[in-house]
């Protein structure tokens, strides 16, 4: 026989209101009452009944989460963290992919309202242009908060990297190194977070002094096509081409090291390497590439977090639009650790963004 709430305040030595009240999200429940509640839950492996709940309450107590592209290694770590937040407050997630289209976006956040989810957490199409599209807010007909990317001029709750930052934190490592003619190679500038990893290259490179080459800016898509074209083009035999390459998102970064792999390239050996994201199975890189790592779970966690204040604060006074960045982590490995002059690389050491 499935356990009851009476059983779970007895195993928890609470009472039942409190094991209502956590199950339900009630933000008036204190952090060691809600642990004990959990506990018990986890212990009983209680499962409420979804459908009578949201009768008695007219709550459906689920959240969703539109994500561009499910393959790409990066989204499912952001889903995960967001899974165990809304878990631990009672809500469920469901995930679904927007196969990177701004039109199958608009259809996701549809699907979403007809199932009446409390909020939705968006990682906006690579497409999505803030001036040409419906604010995501009245589309969805429920609280939104993007994640990783946010559309420009758009007033939403976001949670994200401090893009900038950490893309200077990479480009201020290969300086250090020695390397002046440092390329870029990025996402599609439509993305605000491409944008931000853009201006913080530039930034580093005015810091020291650095002219900054518009040649060595190069803006890509995310197909291996383009990626494979421009590397190639700008890895071109003469004195003009870079030393250095900084790719700022994992997408690119792999579909560039692809390309230059072909044309007989290594790292470090021919040119210092760093990419934005954790490389899938980096054991068998050899050299080892050096990351700037998200913290994606968090940033999934977070995002929730975020977004129940906001379901749970109620619409007498909404809380003030939330803008979290977190700070990255660069982990430094041999395609990048090398002096510019054939110097021995260093051990593997990791740098953090300034929060």
């Amino acid at each position: 026989m499935a356990p009851n709430q009476k059983e779970l305040a007895k195993l928890a030595g609470v009472s039942a209101g409190t094991v209502s009240n956590v199950i339900s999200g009630s933000a008036k429940v204190s952090e060691r009452s809600r642990q004990k509640v959990l506990e018990a839950i986890r212990v009983l492996n209680y499962r409420p009944n979804l459908i009578a709940r949201s009768l008695k309450t007219n709550r459906t107590y689920t959240l969703g989460i539109v994500i561009p592209d499910i393959t790409i290694p990066f989204f499912p770590k952001i889903v995960r963290g967001a899974e165990a937040a809304a878990r631990e407050r009672g809500y469920f997630l469901i995930v679904l992919d927007s196969e990177g289209s701004a039109e199958r976006e608009a259809d996701m956040l549809a699907l979403l309202r007809a199932q009446r989810v409390e909020g939705i957490l968006l990682v906006t199409a690579q497409s999505r242009e803030a001036a040409e599209t419906e604010d995501p807010q009245s589309v969805a007909g429920s609280p939104i908060i993007c994640v990783d990317r946010v559309p420009v001029d758009l007033e939403v709750d976001s949670v994200c990297v401090d893009d900038a930052g950490a893309s200077e934190m990479a480009t201020a490592h290969l300086i250090e190194n020695g390397h002046t003619r440092i390329a870029i190679i990025t996402g599609p500038l439509s993305l605000q977070n491409e944008r931000e990893r853009l201006r913080g290259y530039r930034n580093a490179l005015t810091r020291a002094g650095i002219p900054v080459d518009d040649s060595l800016i190069w803006n890509a898509a995310f197909g291996q096509e383009v990626v494979s074209g421009l590397c190639q083009r700008g890895f071109r035999t003469g004195d003009s081409k870079p030393t250095a390459l900084l790719a700022t998102n994992g997408v690119t970064g792999m579909a560039a090291l692809r390309s230059l792999y072909s044309l007989g390239l290594r790292t470090p050996r021919d040119f210092a390497f760093v990419t934005f994201d954790q490389v899938n199975a980096e054991a068998l890189f050899k050299p080892g590439i050096s990351t700037v790592v998200q913290p994606t779970y968090e940033m999934g966690h977070r995002a929730v977090e975020v977004l129940l204040r906001r379901i749970e604060g109620g619409e007498q006074s909404p809380p003030p639009i939330t803008r979290v960045q977190l700070p990255a982590e660069l982990v430094v490995r041999e395609s990048s650790a090398g002096r510019l002059k054939d110097e021995p690389a260093k051990s593997e050491t990791k740098k953090h963004a300034k929060e």
